[in-house]
């Protein structure tokens, strides 16, 4: 189920143009999810409109999303589907957080990398 739903949240941002869409595998990293998937919009309007086509498509297909946050004001948007999270960012927000790199590590490794 999980790839069947990844498969259906990259397939509706890339419809709406979605920028710099990353999927990783976090299952080593966390008992919470397995797979965390970042897009980038180019606006805010195009923010929520990503993450509310990801998670319409999802539901349409009997995976609805547990929770969504951030619609509001469209910076970031983050949809959770249980094993799999979908963070939809404007990209100075992106880059200012990037969970990327901070997913990407072990967490004992990060305080180091810090330092």
């Amino acid at each position: 189920m999980s790839q069947e739903l990844n498969n259906i949240i990259t397939n509706a941002l890339e419809d709406l143009k979605g920028k710099e869409i990353v999927s990783m595998d976090v299952s080593e990293l966390s008992d919470v999810m397995d797979t965390l998937i970042i897009a980038s919009g180019t606006s805010n309007r195009h923010v929520k409109s990503l993450a509310t086509n990801a998670v319409q498509d999802a539901k349409d297909k009997g995976l609805p999303a547990l929770g969504i946050e951030g619609l509001e004001s469209g910076e970031w948007v983050l949809a959770d589907f249980g094993d799999t999270v979908l963070h939809v960012m404007m990209p100075a927000t992106r880059d200012f957080y990037d969970l990327e790199k901070l997913w990407s590590m072990e967490p004992g490794s990060r305080q180091q990398d810090s330092e």
